[in-house]
């Protein structure tokens, strides 16, 4: 099911530096929310409301920015949830200026949950049903499930990994392939990744 997080990165995003206003990006937001509570993956948690129906405590606060990535914490329903957000440092699509809703990917903890570090990608557009998405860090490559607008790391047992990778790399690369087929390339740079994550993880701790 769709992390909980995915509820807050719209008014995260309008805290962050020359970030779009929250109203461009809103469309999207309630979409994957309905579509990846379908999904296979049992350690999500249950779909969240959209942006403008949080519950008391939903609205993310930010802990502090660094470089391309803040960090954030809300409570919804009680329930803290700490996340790294950012927004892709360069996007292009082929066709050129296909429009699309902002792209931005988190990395969240839910300590009430027992999750840690839970990597989800949201694209701006609907994906192509079964076509491949990819992120790409380095020489790397990490296949992604991709359902509507969202994508998560495809093996659930790589994304201690690709975290890792992400800790040591330069930029992530996300490559997909819309409904109209339109390809999409994002590159999020990295930079700030590693101390943002450590605020989130102090702020959430595991095991807690």
């Amino acid at each position: 099911m769709l992390p909980i997080a995915v509820a807050f990165a719209i008014p995260a995003l309008a805290q962050q530096p020359s970030a779009p206003p929250a109203s461009a990006a809103r469309p999207s937001a309630a979409a994957p929310s309905t579509a990846r509570a379908a999904a296979p993956k049992a350690r999500h948690a249950a779909a969240p409301k959209p942006p403008g129906a949080a519950p008391h405590g939903a609205h993310p606060t930010l802990l502090a920015q660094y470089a391309e990535w803040g960090a954030y914490t809300a409570s919804p329903g009680g329930k803290k949830v700490c996340f790294a957000l950012a927004k892709p440092a360069a996007s292009q699509t082929i066709p050129p200026n296909r429009p699309r809703n902002p792209a931005y990917m988190f990395v969240s903890s839910r300590p009430a949950d027992k999750v840690l570090h839970e990597v989800f990608i949201m694209i701006g557009y609907p994906f192509r049903p079964n076509a491949e998405a990819t992120a790409e860090i380095g020489p790397t490559s990490f296949a992604l499930s991709t359902l509507q607008d969202g994508a998560w790391i495809k093996n659930a047992g790589e994304e201690a990994h690709f975290v890792d990778a992400m800790r040591a790399g330069q930029t992530v690369v996300v490559k997909g392939m819309s409904s109209r087929g339109t390809q999409s390339v994002d590159t999020f740079s990295l930079k700030g990744f590693s101390q943002a994550l450590e605020r989130t993880d102090q702020e959430c701790p595991h095991g807690q």
